[in-house]
């Protein structure tokens, strides 16, 4: 008995380490690009850098309205395309389709997520840039063609996350409501939604950090250009793009200035994670 007790203290001890370093290396990691690009944006004003319309990094002038523009132009882009498609499809899977059919092609969803960045920028590179340049006009490289490539990359994790969640519900709700007359349609809009409520808005949370967080396929589609864009057809910068094209050969302040756009960045995940997540919290509660 004293045996099973002290191997059940070190296993809850070790756990208690492994959350502990978990939460030590993003403790780590804040105050790594904190410390880095803290100082630069006091140094030239937080509003100046914030809020400023040009970015020569030559010339001793950081302003990152642009690129924060553009990155949340390409997010709630993402969010438009993805997160109806993938609640669409995460319906039809839990709830209309036959359970071979949804043994199938869930597997193949999640293989989606496998998928290299680079090669959804490829593709993109080689097939929507041309269709949106000779169809709707502009360059091609544009906010909307940024905005479609990561509305698919986000898709598995919109779909996943949804379709465990309606699962989740229990089969009584249904059944109560198809009993009262419901049909079911109905069932699903009224009951099943709002019960699985809570799950849906944690895929769109993951997926909303998926798209503003991507790198390497919005390099390859936006178009890089650091000018707020008048239209969706324009090419856009975004903050993860601005920090990968150019930390290559930065230094001194331009290197700080990078650090700095990535405090901003990590700061607007946060805001936008904490927003969501009240606003589930508030949603579970009604």
């Amino acid at each position: 008995m004293t045996d099973l007790r002290k191997s059940d203290r070190l296993i809850k001890l070790g756990l208690l380490m492994i959350a502990f370093s978990a939460i030590s290396a993003l403790f780590v990691i804040t105050l790594f690009i904190f410390e880095q690009g803290g100082p630069i944006m006091f140094k030239y004003g937080l509003k100046s850098f914030i809020f400023g319309q040009d970015w020569y990094p030559s010339e001793k002038i950081f302003g990152l309205w642009p690129m924060i523009v553009g990155s949340l132009m390409v997010t709630l882009g993402a969010l438009i395309i993805g997160v109806p498609l993938g609640l669409a499809t995460a319906i039809f899977l839990a709830e209309f389709s036959s359970r071979r059919l949804a043994r199938i092609l869930k597997p193949v969803i999640e293989l989606l997520a496998g998928i290299p960045s680079v090669v959804y920028g490829f593709l993109g590179l080689m097939f929507l840039i041309p269709f949106i340049r000779e169809n709707l006009g502009g360059p091609g490289l544009s906010v909307l063609a940024a905005s479609i490539i990561l509305g698919i990359m986000i898709l598995p994790t919109v779909i996943s996350i949804s379709l465990d969640s309606i699962r989740a519900v229990p089969d009584c709700y249904r059944e109560g409501s198809i009993a009262l007359g419901a049909t079911r349609w109905q069932t699903v809009r009224m009951v099943v939604l709002p019960a699985a409520r809570s799950g849906i808005l944690a895929a769109i949370i993951l997926g909303m950090g998926r798209a503003i967080g991507e790198t390497m396929a919005v390099i390859m589609v936006a178009g890089n250009a650091a000018e707020i864009p008048s239209s969706i057809l324009q090419p856009v910068r975004t903050l993860t793009s601005n920090i990968a094209l150019e930390m290559g050969y930065a230094a001194g302040e331009h290197r700080q200035a990078l650090f700095a756009t990535g405090v901003i960045l990590f700061v607007i995940i946060m805001v936008l994670n904490t927003i969501a997540n009240l606003t589930a919290s508030r949603q579970g509660k009604r």
